[in-house]
């Protein structure tokens, strides 16, 4: 019978903490799907600045501003994704070896890490993001963009998606933690 376990028995429910971890990882997986198509607009955008600026001599101050406005929430929401996804530089040459129960310890213990570091730079660069914002802050170049302010405010968003996948992944790795002192 569809969803029941072995000898008949219901599947466990999820904790109030799973299903959380869930859905911020819900949420996250379609940010980082949104991201792949925000790289599909930034290439787009990229050849199109060389074509036209190789090929015909023209060129825009504003098209290559965009190219690293549209970059920066990339690298911003490629970075949780690769975390959730667990595509990030980690050595496992150690770690490999472990038990599960430390595996899953280093994994708390590395979550954390990673939260306090988000948590730093949303901190440090709240005070940035205002400053920008109070002198409403254009490019300096002529015919640059406006409203640099929320370039930047995607500094303190995307560190806190990171800091809210660190979190999940924390809980996730707690409960493995748990799971395997049985």
């Amino acid at each position: 019978m569809r969803g029941m376990h072995s000898g008949g028995t219901p599947p466990p429910r999820a904790s109030g903490a799973e299903v959380l971890v869930r859905g911020i990882e819900r949420g996250i997986d379609a940010v980082g799907r949104g991201a792949a198509w925000l790289t599909l607009a930034v290439v787009l955008l990229m050849a199109t600045d060389v074509l036209l600026r190789y090929a015909f001599s023209i060129g825009s101050v504003w098209a290559q501003e965009l190219e690293w406005h549209l970059l920066a929430p990339l690298v911003l929401a490629g970075m949780t994704y690769a975390l959730q996804k667990g595509d990030h530089v980690r050595v496992d040459i150690f770690y490999a070896k472990y038990p599960p129960r430390t595996q899953a310890l280093v994994d708390v213990f590395s979550a954390l890490l990673a939260m306090v570091f988000a948590i730093l730079v949303i901190r440090y660069s709240l005070r940035f993001v205002a400053q920008s914002y109070a002198v409403n802050e254009i490019s300096a170049d002529p015919g640059g963009l406006t409203h640099r302010w929320l370039l930047k405010a995607l500094i303190p968003a995307g560190f806190a998606l990171f800091a809210l996948q660190a979190a999940a992944q924390a809980v996730h790795a707690a409960l493995r933690w748990k799971r395997a002192a049985r």
